[in-house]
């Protein structure tokens, strides 16, 4: 790894310290050129000295957003700077999600293993998406959670012969449309009286069962619970 220069931006300053000892002790190539505890510091030490990484904080001075904002100025301003985050924000992965579409071109959890020589070394090797085990545990928690929804929504569509109006149809219902106002949306030619009967048909498919009494209540639920429709992807055609 060749000799880099690092600005590291953190307002606590016992995290700030072990930091510093971090780059010190296991990452001899880099030279701490500034710290900064807060936004004005940081753009301060900017105008002085443009260095090859960013090592940022999401949180400064009690606001979870502020790294956001940096980073996306940052990367606005100087595309070419790599930024590495390195955050206690364990549970707010929305800010994750945020600082990604910043620019980032990493995110360092400060549990588990920490900041490591290599995780550095990666980002001023040019590689994007650098992340440290307890956040990859996380994404690969979500990723698989996510390809099993759609393993069960694929499966469930083929099982109960759902076809594209059925679903369409059942999603609206979830949402709160009446038949009346399904009927009239974009794409779906179908009036009242042969809603009831799809319906019906949805019903005894899904109930074969049942001796009558089912609402599309119970309908609605029923498919929620068969994967055939997402309550995490819930969403209205364009009318």
């Amino acid at each position: 790894m060749k000799a880099f220069n690092v600005i590291i931006v953190e307002d606590v300053k016992l995290e700030l310290k072990g930091t510093e000892e971090i780059f010190r002790t296991d990452i001899p190539e880099a030279t701490v050129v500034g710290t900064a505890m807060n936004e004005k510091e940081f753009w301060t030490l900017m105008q002085q000295n443009i260095p090859d990484l960013v090592l940022l904080d999401l949180g400064l001075g009690g606001s979870t957003t502020i790294g956001v904002d940096i980073c996306r100025k940052i990367k606005k301003e100087h595309p070419e700077l790599n930024v590495l985050i390195f955050t206690g924000e364990i549970v707010n992965e929305k800010l994750w999600v945020d600082v990604l579409k910043a620019g980032a071109d990493g995110i360092i959890l400060k549990t588990g293993e920490l900041l490591t020589r290599n995780d550095v070394r990666q980002v001023m090797e040019g590689r994007q998406l650098v992340f440290n085990q307890p956040i990859l545990e996380k994404i690969i928690e979500r990723f698989t959670a996510s390809v099993e929804q759609e393993y069960k929504h694929k499966n469930a569509l083929l099982q109960y012969e759902i076809d594209e109006y059925d679903e369409r149809f059942l999603r609206h219902m979830a949402l709160g449309y009446t038949k009346e106002m399904i009927s009239n949306l974009r794409g779906m030619p179908f009036g009242v009286k042969s809603l009831e009967k799809r319906q019906n048909d949805l019903i005894s498919r899904l109930f074969p069962n049942s001796e009558g009494g089912i609402n599309a209540t119970r309908l609605v639920v029923k498919t929620l619970q068969l994967g055939i429709i997402d309550l995490q992807h819930l969403e209205e055609d364009d009318e």
